[in-house]
């Protein structure tokens, strides 16, 4: 554990020395990637960010912001594919009843509050079901586009006002979630390499009567 946690905090130095030279563009980057479902929680990034160029704060927070709301838009697209067969197969009736009748009547609260609220919230799975329940990709766009200006102003806020205490809060939660994102990835790899070797054995059984024949 120790090890990993070594690895972490190299992995995390490392990659604020990548990001810091890039700017608004490194926030861009990792906003994008983080609401896709990669990469590194934003949070961490914004504080440091902030940390380090106060007088800025506001370009970070709009970037971040717009970066979060791109990526959801590959969630949207599957969501909005899939419909709402989707929702119910990933969570219980009553959860999704529950969410289907907040969308029903706050369409656009029901998705903004979400935005503003930090980790662990289901944020992901919230976005999926405005897309299934057919929102408006305009109207989506722009409730997870204030909702994250609302969340990254008070994180800004609270940088400013404390300074490092709240930057290396944040440092440990990008420590915790990169390893939880190393994991799935790592997961995820062993679940193609696993299925390309079944669909390969596959296509050879299915291969051998013809040239038997």
């Amino acid at each position: 554990m120790h090890s990993i946690s070594k690895f972490l905090a190299k992995y995390s130095a490392w990659l604020n020395k990548v990001l810091v030279p890039l700017g608004p563009w490194g926030v861009l980057i990792i906003a994008t990637l983080d609401s896709i479902g990669f990469g590194i929680p934003i949070d961490p990034v914004v504080a440091t960010f902030v940390y380090l160029n106060h007088r800025q704060c506001w370009v970070y927070i709009l970037v971040a912001s717009a970066g979060s709301a791109l990526g959801c838009m590959v969630l949207y697209i599957i969501g909005y594919k899939g419909g709402e067969s989707l929702l119910e197969k990933r969570m219980p009736k009553a959860r999704f009843l529950k969410i289907k009748k907040s969308f029903e009547q706050h369409e656009f609260l029901a998705l903004m509050f979400p935005a503003m609220l930090p980790p662990p919230t289901p944020y992901k799975l919230i976005v999926l079901s405005a897309a299934a329940f057919e929102m408006d990709w305009r109207r989506f766009l722009l409730a997870i586009f204030l909702g994250r200006v609302a969340r990254f102003t008070i994180l800004s806020i609270l940088v400013i006002k404390y300074g490092r205490q709240v930057v290396d809060m944040m440092a440990g939660l990008l420590r915790q979630h990169l390893l939880a994102t190393l994991l799935a990835v790592a997961g995820l790899i062993v679940m193609v390499l696993i299925y390309r070797r079944l669909r390969s054995r596959r296509q050879s059984s299915a291969t051998e009567p013809s040239l038997s024949a």
